[in-house]
């Protein structure tokens, strides 16, 4: 793969061309040269007005494979990753069976061999993410494992989350906590507030993500170890992340892209494509979200793709999946939430590799090239012809959005928009 890019803004803070309007010269998926006036028989591309930068990499990506291709395989689920400038994805053990051995680890990373798009599957905590005994997480780390978690069902017991805490402190390892107290969110499907009650549902109540988030802040304190929440999404939670940071904890987090621009005010129709966990909360909790992200408190920025079959969806709010397709529109999302482009590169390309230990992709010559070019102000419709997930099951499909994808380079392969 052959390529110049002519007039590029870079953003990427490890880069010595950082904010500034340059070519970049990319020969065998090598980045060769960075200069102006640049000159080549390569394919050129015009990028004057828009911007290079890493590559995103998505924390909390749900694909099919194993056992539930019929909602996304990593062909379907990679190519959607691509569109939306994700060049390395870590993928949540939400399968059938879950990824709880060595076995379903190295399945996974010789499938999704010599992809544009970089794999990373996620273990289990405990065996068939059952919450009761430890899974092979050494075997799976040996395999090529970074973090595990449960996925989306949440350790309640708190013995086990202790005894993983401690266990992985001995090679290295992440654990990453999903919090909900599942005693005190119950069988509700919807945010607790005036919206829940307008609409004659029972709540969640924020107090069951944060009473997890309070109860694994301690746990790390006591057991010095490192701690990840995924998919924070209240203003208290916000508040006890920040003060743990505060106290020296090892704490990171992320934010759903979708927690950030969409509300519970938008369930008022009942719409089950707007169903997802943790739920849509308040106003003040997307402000909270937003001003956590600017000041540090949360690190990284994850789209949670969750792709369903339309029998899964389409059908009434009480009984539909919860989740929503997000990697094509995550970058859009984050524009409508109107962060800048240089905080989209920290949470979405720089942070979530830091917080696996992964090596970070630096725009620089003779690096290795993987980056995306984006186009901040561009609009386009998100049609289901322009959809590469296999499934559908997004509330942002038919609409207008600003901000684009218009190419994504990763071990020497390319993919424009």
């Amino acid at each position: 793969m052959n390529l110049l890019i002519k007039s590029a803004t870079v953003i990427d803070p490890a880069s010595p061309f950082n904010k500034q309007v340059t070519d970049i010269l990319i020969k065998d998926g090598v980045i060769t040269k960075i200069g102006t006036s640049l000159t080549d028989d390569a394919e050129t591309i015009n990028a004057k007005g828009k911007y290079l930068v890493p590559g995103f990499f998505d924390l909390n990506c749900n694909i099919g494979e194993l056992g539930l291709e019929t909602k996304e395989d990593l062909q379907t689920g990679t190519a959607a990753a691509a569109a939306g400038g994700f060049t390395g994805i870590a993928l949540t053990p939400n399968t059938h069976p879950p990824v709880h051995s060595k076995a379903e680890v190295e399945y996974l990373l010789n499938r999704a061999n010599n992809n544009l798009v970089d794999i990373y599957p996620l273990g289990t905590i405990s065996n068939k993410r059952e919450g009761k005994d430890m899974a092979e997480m050494y075997d799976m780390y040996k395999s090529g494992v970074k973090a595990f978690t449960d996925g989306n069902r949440p350790v309640q017991d708190a013995g086990l989350m202790e005894r993983a805490m401690l266990y992985v402190q001995g090679f290295g390892a992440k654990v990453i906590s999903y919090p909900e107290d599942t005693s005190i969110a119950g069988k509700a499907k919807v945010h607790e507030g005036v919206v829940s009650t307008m609409l004659g549902m029972k709540g969640i109540p924020s107090l069951a993500e944060e009473l997890m988030i309070a109860r694994d802040l301690y746990l790390a304190e006591d057991t010095g170890s490192e701690i990840h929440f995924t998919t924070i999404s209240t203003e208290r939670s916000v508040e006890l992340i920040r003060e743990a940071k505060r106290k020296g904890l090892k704490v990171t987090c992320d934010v759903a892209v979708h927690n950030l621009v969409l509300t519970d005010e938008a369930l008022m129709g009942f719409d089950s494509l707007y169903k997802v966990k943790p739920p849509l909360r308040t106003q003040r909790d997307a402000d909270a979200l937003i001003t956590g992200l600017k000041d540090g408190t949360i690190d990284a920025i994850v789209s949670q793709h969750t792709p369903h079959e339309i029998e899964f969806k389409d059908v009434e709010f009480e009984v539909a999946e919860y989740g929503i397709i997000g990697l094509q529109t995550a970058f859009s999302l984050v524009i409508k939430a109107g962060l800048p482009v240089e905080l989209i590169v920290e949470k979405l390309s720089i942070n979530p590799r830091k917080i696996l230990n992964i090596k970070v992709p630096v725009i620089a010559e003779e690096q290795k090239a993987n980056f995306v070019l984006l186009d901040d102000s561009a609009e386009w419709e998100y049609t289901r012809s322009e959809n590469r997930s296999k499934s559908y099951n997004s509330p942002f499909m038919g609409q207008n959005l600003t901000g684009k994808v218009l190419l994504t380079c990763n071990n020497n392969q390319l993919s424009k928009f």
